[in-house]
């Protein structure tokens, strides 16, 4: 299993709990970091002060943000040529066609709808933990990044 770090973008603290219990129950042990607005995840993983960024195995993201949504900030992911190959769900619980298209468009690697009730929440981050961090085969870091 890939073991690598989680970025978790979600501001409120509800879906961040429910999302760790999630993970817990599916046995998921990587280490998550929480972002709670777009900011602090392109500060996370686009610092602008020179600071190593963090290289997640996968970016789990919401739509509905604080200071930037999840459309600006996935638009600022892949535009940034470090990011690029970045994988990045949409876990939202947003259903607009409109979010659903532009996200794909702009470059998400797959859009999830939160369930809201935890169980089905539970079946689908042991699908998403499954394939993207057990089946998926990451894009190599490259020479020199700080992987």
């Amino acid at each position: 299993m890939n073991d690598g770090v989680i970025l978790l973008v979600e501001d409120n603290p509800d879906d961040v709990a429910f999302t760790l219990r999630a993970f817990a129950k599916n046995n998921i042990t990587n280490r998550v970091v929480i972002a709670s607005d777009g900011a602090e995840a392109l500060d996370l993983l686009l610092p602008p002060d020179g600071r190593p960024p963090l290289q997640p195995a996968l970016v789990l993201l919401d739509m509905k943000l604080p200071k930037y949504d999840g459309l600006e900030v996935l638009q600022r992911l892949r535009a940034a040529p470090s990011t690029q190959a970045l994988p990045v769900v949409v876990l939202t619980t947003s259903s607009e066609e409109r979010d659903i298209v532009e996200s794909y468009r702009l470059g998400a690697n797959s859009y999830v709808r939160k369930p809201v009730i935890f169980t089905d929440f539970v079946r689908a981050t042991n699908v998403l933990g499954m394939y993207w961090l057990l089946v998926n085969e990451p894009v190599p870091p490259r020479p020199g990044s700080h992987a």
